[in-house]
């Protein structure tokens, strides 16, 4: 071995790693990542029940927000915070194998129209979105919740 080169040997018997320096120094030991096996499961166990979430969004945005008024510099670390309330919540429900999307617009009400979109590539069957809004004197709040299937 020259100049810094290191030499990985695998001992078989253990499944692990050794990295061995070429300074001489004692070899460390790196764990093998373990592998997981594919269920070939393609459906989840229970699907998302899109009332159940819509709900414990709506419940968030109006607890939050219902004696708020708009505020343009706060209003950014307000949808922050509520984002990941309501992400907790949902996570809180327990569906296994769904990975969660949850995006807070909040916008000042001075007559304007307004049009929100949102694009995404899923399975139509397994896939879901939910949207609840708030709406006060001040402000308009909405809030999109997906949840995509993974295996």
């Amino acid at each position: 071995m020259e100049g810094g080169k290191k030499r990985q040997d695998k001992d078989t018997s253990k499944g692990k790693k050794t990295t061995q320096d070429a300074s001489g120094t004692a070899p460390t030991e790196v764990k093998a990542k373990p592998r997981h096996r594919n269920t070939y499961r393609l459906e989840p166990r229970t699907k998302v029940r899109d009332d159940l979430v819509r709900d414990k969004a709506q419940a968030i945005l109006t607890s939050k927000l219902q004696e708020a008024t708009y505020d343009g510099a706060s209003s950014p670390f307000l949808c922050a915070s509520i984002s990941e309330e309501i992400l907790k919540a949902v996570k809180e429900l327990d569906y296994d194998r769904y990975k969660y999307v949850v995006s807070v617009l909040i916008v000042e009400k001075a007559n304007q129209a307004m049009i929100v979109a949102s694009r995404c590539l899923w399975d139509v069957q397994r896939d879901t979105w939910v949207s609840a809004k708030c709406e006060t004197d001040t402000f308009i709040a909405l809030a999109l919740v997906m949840a995509c299937y993974y295996d």
